[in-house]
Parts: structure tokens; sequence; C-alpha cells
């Protein structure tokens, strides 16, 4: 008789659905943990929750600002809240219900927002989520998190039970990504996760354009260019000591992320170094504009967001 399959294999490389998978195991250790969705039973694998805690679950269906508020409202009593919608919705759409009942009541509510940046191409510029981390991290009290792979949106989810506030939590779509941290390692909140040393340049990065940046450094490195790649899966505390230390330590610092330029990995990046340590820096993303529409991959390339391109910045501070 074959293994039945693991969470891993359940997640299928793919952040969303390891999502849905972490949350099985809150559910069981934590019986306050309820789930409100805004029809996204499917999107971030939370079929298996319902049929498991049929009781603690509740679907808005398409309505992201009434989701916000019954989460907030649920908090207030002491349970514990996971808010699971399309990144672009919950952001912009309830970005009010986000700022005045969550954040600004600092409720314990934790907000799974899946199909961010343009995971979900062919989709078209409605729903690209680009502009989420600008608005989520502009937010006190706020904690912004961008796990990499499957491995790192597990625990990440795991984490957000002791986080004693806000959380945005921002998933990929339909789209499968390599995996770059090690197995069962414990989420670093609040710590930028180094994936290969260097000196020459630093690149930092975050969610899908993670294993991207390890792409680069390896390519790099066999040009005789020590890259080195941090993994910043917290974005809101960022890890000041990390960024300093390669300001410090390298030629140079680029940030890598599936965002627009204004706003996210790299403005709180550069809004730190400006102020701490003045560096050269280069910023890969999304530029000033609304992405095309097409497979994910595809529209990446177009506007940039490649290993190439990472590697090309990571050349013009040498």
């Amino acid at each position: 008789m074959s293994a039945a399959p693991s969470w891993r294999d359940r997640a299928a490389n793919q952040t969303r659905l390891a999502f849905g998978q972490a949350l099985l195991e809150l559910g069981e250790r934590e019986p306050r943990t309820v789930v409100v969705s805004a029809d996204t039973q499917d999107l971030l694998g939370i079929r298996p929750w319902i049929e498991r805690f049929r009781p603690r679950f509740i679907e808005m269906g398409i309505a992201e600002q009434n989701a916000i508020g019954v989460a907030a409202g649920l908090a207030t009593t002491g349970l514990r809240p996971y808010v699971c919608a399309y990144a672009p919705f919950i952001t912009a759409r309830s970005m009010e219900q986000v700022r005045n009942d969550v954040a600004y009541a600092r409720q314990r509510v934790v907000i799974a927002a899946a199909a961010s940046g343009i995971s979900l191409g062919v989709a078209g510029g409605t729903h690209h989520a680009l502009e989420d981390l600008a608005l989520m991290r502009s937010l006190p009290n706020m904690t912004v998190l961008v796990p990499a792979d499957v491995e790192e949106a597990y625990q990440a989810t795991l984490a957000t039970l002791d986080i004693d506030g806000p959380v945005y939590l921002r998933l990929g779509g339909r789209v499968e990504e390599p995996p770059v941290t090690r197995l069962d390692a414990p989420f670093p909140l609040g710590k930028a996760r180094l994936l290969r040393p260097g000196n020459d340049v630093a690149i930092f990065a975050c969610g899908a354009m993670t294993s991207l940046a390890v792409q680069a450094s390896d390519t790099l490195k066999a040009e005789g260019i020590a890259a080195r790649v941090l993994n910043v899966s917290t974005i809101k505390p960022l890890d000041r000591e990390s960024i300093l230390a390669a300001a410090a330590e390298t030629r140079g610092i680029v940030t890598a992320e599936e965002h627009h330029l204004t706003g996210g990995l790299g403005g709180a990046v550069a809004e730190l170094l400006a102020v701490e340590h003045p560096t050269r820096m280069r910023m890969v993303g999304m530029p000033d504009a609304f992405a095309s529409i097409g497979p994910t991959v595809k529209v990446r390339e177009k506007y940039g967001m490649s290993a190439a391109a990472i590697a090309a910045a990571c050349r013009e501070l040498l």
C-alpha cells in the first residue's frame, strides 16, 4: 500500500496551498481559530478545513469589506480569525476596513492574501496585486510576511498564531515556485534568511523573486562575482541589521520583488539606507505601469522580473 500524500505533496509547490495545509495544523492546535472566506475555498485550499472544522468556518462570498469587518468583530471576542481572500481585492477594495477595524484597533486578524503580484497573469490588471505591499506596510501595527516557497509558507502560517497584532500574509496564485528554503526550518520572523554568501554585491529578494535571485547569484558566481542572496520573508518589521551589514560589506545592493518599484521591498530598503547608510542600489520589480495580460512567467520577463535582469542589475554596481 502506498503512503498517504504528505502536506508537501498536496501543496504542489504553491504557497497558497501550503497555507491551507498549515491551517489544518493550526485548527488542531488552537480551538479559537476560525476561518472567514471571501469565496476562496479552492484558491487557498481550505476545503479540508471546512470538512474538519465546519462550525469554525464562515463563507462571506465576494464581499471582502464584510469579511474584514466580521473578522475584526470575531477578534474582539478572543477568537483568532484568518481571512482568506484574493490579494488585489482584500487590500485595495477593503483598505478602509483593514485600516480602521483591524490595524487601528490592533486586532489579531491574519489576512491570507493569495494571487498576489501577477500570479494570475491571464486574468489581467484587475486581478494583479502589485501595490499591496505598499498599502499594507504603510499601516501601523501591521506585520507583513512574504514567504518564498511552500516550506516557508507553511512555517509562516504557523508563526502567525503567536504574533500579537494584525498580519498580512502574501501568497502566490496557481503558479509553482521552486523550493529555496530548508525543510522544516522555523520561520525567521523579522529576519532575512541568507541563501548565498558573497561580498561583491547583495541581493535582497522576496516571494516569487527569491528563487530567481538564487539563479542570478549562481550565474554571477560563474563569472567570478560573489553575490550574497538574502530572502526577506518579513517586509515589516524589516531586518535592519542584515541590510546595514550588506551595505557596509558589499559594493551595492539589489532588491527584487514582484511588486511595483514604489513602496514595496525596494522602497523599504531604500528608506532605511537613505537615513542610516547611503548606498548604491538597483531595484528589480514592476515599473510604473499596469501589467499586460498573459502567462505569469512571460509577463514577469516582459517587465524585467527575471534572473537575467537581477544579474544585470548586480553587474551595474561593480
